[in-house]
Parts: C-alpha cells; sequence; structure tokens
C-alpha cells in the first residue's frame, strides 16, 4: 500500500471523520515531530514515546505556540481531552502515516491531564496574599 502525502491523507480522513479539524492533525504531527526530537537530544538515542510522553509534548507545544489562547485553539479543533490526541494517533496510524506496536493501545491517552488544569490554570492571577492587620499603636 502507498501511502498518500501528509495533507491528502488528512483530507481523506477528516471527510469520513468530522470530529477534528485538519489543523489539529497538522498539530499532532507538529507536536509528535518535536517532542520526539526533544527526547532524542536528551537520551542521545531514537526511540517510541508513550502516549503520556506525547500528551506532555502536545501540551507544551500548544503553549509554546498559542499561549494563553491554547485551550480556544484546540477546542475550536475538536480537541477537548488527551482521549483525543489518541484518537488522532490512531486515525494517523489506520492511514499507515504512523508506526506501532503491539502494546500501543488507545487507553494509553485516557485522561492524562485535565485540558483547564493544563491550558489555563498557567495564565490565572495568583490570588493575593493577606497582609497582616499592623499592630494598634498605643494610646
Amino acid at each position: 500500500m502507498e501511502v498518500p502525502p501528509f495533507s491528502e491523507a488528512v483530507a481523506r480522513i477528516c471527510a469520513r471523520d468530522r470530529r477534528y479539524a485538519p489543523d489539529a492533525f497538522l498539530f499532532l504531527h507538529e507536536g509528535l515531530m518535536r517532542t520526539l526530537k526533544n527526547v532524542q537530544e536528551k537520551e542521545k538515542k531514537p526511540r517510541q514515546i508513550s502516549g503520556a510522553e506525547l500528551s506532555e509534548g502536545l501540551r507544551e507545544y500548544a503553549l509554546d505556540q498559542y499561549g494563553p489562547l491554547s485551550m480556544t485553539v484546540l477546542n475550536r479543533w475538536g480537541l477537548r481531552a488527551t482521549r483525543d490526541f489518541g484518537e488522532i494517533v490512531f486515525l494517523l496510524l489506520s492511514a499507515g502515516l504512523l508506526g506501532k506496536t503491539d502494546e500501543d493501545k488507545i487507553e494509553d491517552f485516557d485522561d492524562l491531564f485535565d485540558f483547564d488544569d493544563a491550558f489555563r490554570a498557567p495564565y490565572r492571577p495568583k490570588p493575593l496574599r493577606r497582609l497582616r492587620k499592623a499592630p494598634a499603636p498605643n494610646a
């Protein structure tokens, strides 16, 4: 089976499965490449990454690319939970665009972190510390 170019394969996937925008696939692919590069630079050897490592890499990539708008952008593309990262990975696997091991499963992406905590919390204002009342002057 000949593997079609990435954009063509994504267009085919999106034509039959409308859960995710084409940009979600591009985001995942770019985030995957960045995460693999970071892991390989750190460990000095290539290896496959886990669903948890990819999800964390995608979290970092989204924050770097979109900052406080990360959750808004991801939600617009149909990404609302780490399971959605896995759904896209497995759609790309079924199109022959990614490889996997026998141990890889969609459940590897379930509930790895909460999107609100990951993408909104870092930008929320910190609560102000209450100042202690100054002692009353002696009269």
